[in-house]
């Protein structure tokens, strides 16, 4: 187990897997090596995409941080802070709500920071200026706590572009006009993550934004981004190689790529007379067999041109909607939407990124109702 760079487990007990895994993998002794602090500032970073519970598949589930925490306590470490930015379009106060983080907050008596109110501090990045958020850059450590999750542009998502909640909103939007890979390979570079440990329980392996989960009962860990979400790709079902984010932060020195089966401890939940106890496997876990046709509508039905995950992720439930009542196959073949449209003309577009297309709808973004009204208004007008 000592030279394991990642630690899986499986199994239903999250709070006491998440843990077990802190336990395994050291995490107070690795905090109190990178630290000298006396009583440092411990962040605790979920992924709060948006107002969307953790059984669908997009967020962290909070019994996560309650197992981290308690072992954080156990450990000595008082000075904790839970801190999180929605993406563009929702409110992190809503998030709080539907998640139950603000619940959580409350009673582990854990502060809670939102990191849309927070200012942005232009940081290098290895050779890119970034706008961090002040309060997370603040921290004496950080503990990345990612979903892996699949993402309608990037393929997945997990250690790496988790950290993208602690950067404003408006740097966001940048991340999007730059193509979203490039940036999100150098963010780790300014925002050092000291400790991931990775929600897989029910993740949705094709959309950020969930309604599609898969029941995996996983957690992994490791100290290291790049590798995490290396080994994480495997799960989610795409080739490390279609993820340019991981080649970038590995070249930018946040991490290193090359991953071999020895690296890897497996841990499975056992029930036992005396209570649950976690025992070593050979057996690595497999990807579930499930895929979604939905990527595809979206492929042949949008055109995409450098959109924001809020606006581009809304769209895609949306059509899937109206592909199971048979009306996707009225709708014009060239939907647009991003912000390279800007100042562009067209036929239809969806966002005040397409303002100036003959039919545009206005929002940024535009709610998936809003969404969903809009194109059946064009299927019906076209369904004449």
């Amino acid at each position: 187990m000592e030279q394991a760079k990642i630690i899986v487990i499986a199994g239903k007990e999250t709070a006491r897997m998440a843990y077990e895994l802190c336990t395994l993998a050291c995490l107070a002794e690795d905090i109190r090596s990178r630290t000298a602090k006396q009583a440092p500032l411990i962040a605790m970073k979920p992924n709060l995409v948006g107002p969307i519970p953790a059984s669908d598949g997009a967020t962290t589930h909070p019994e996560i941080v309650e197992g981290v925490a308690a072992y954080l306590r156990d450990h000595g470490f008082q000075n904790l802070v839970l801190m999180e930015g929605s993406w563009v379009g929702d409110k992190t106060s809503d998030a709080l709500l539907v998640t139950g983080f603000g619940e959580l907050s409350r009673k582990l008596g854990i502060p809670f920071v939102d990191l849309q109110s927070d200012r942005g501090v232009p940081t290098d990045c290895a050779g890119m200026k970034i706008r961090i958020c002040k309060k997370a850059l603040e921290a004496d450590y950080l503990i990345n706590l990612p979903v892996m999750k699949g993402h309608c542009q990037t393929r997945m998502t997990c250690a790496l572009k988790n950290l993208k909640g602690c950067i404003p909103n408006a740097e966001k939007r940048r991340f999007h006009s730059l193509g979203l890979h490039e940036p999100i390979g150098h963010l780790s570079a300014g925002l050092k993550q000291g400790f991931i440990l990775a929600d897989a329980i029910c993740p949705d392996l094709t959309f950020e934004d969930g309604g599609n989960p898969v029941q995996m009962n996983l957690m992994l860990c490791s100290y290291d981004p790049v590798l995490l979400d290396t080994y994480a790709c495997s799960l989610v079902g795409v080739r490390p190689e279609s993820v340019p984010y991981i080649r970038i932060a590995q070249e930018c020195g946040v991490g290193e790529n090359a991953l071999s089966r020895e690296m890897i401890s497996c841990l499975l939940e056992k029930k036992t007379d005396e209570g649950i106890t976690y025992v070593e496997t050979d057996q690595l876990p497999d990807r579930p067999g499930r895929e979604s046709r939905q990527i595809l509508q979206v492929k042949e039905r949008v055109h995409e041109l450098d959109s924001c995950s809020a606006c581009y992720g809304t769209l895609i439930p949306v059509l899937h909607r109206l592909e199971q009542e048979g009306l996707l196959e009225k709708l014009p073949h060239r939907l647009c939407i991003g912000q390279g449209y800007r100042g562009k003309s067209g036929s239809v577009g969806i966002g005040n990124c397409t303002s100036s297309f003959d039919v545009s709808l206005p929002g940024c973004p535009p709610t998936a109702e809003e969404m969903e009204r809009f194109l059946r208004s064009i299927a019906a007008s076209l369904d004449v």
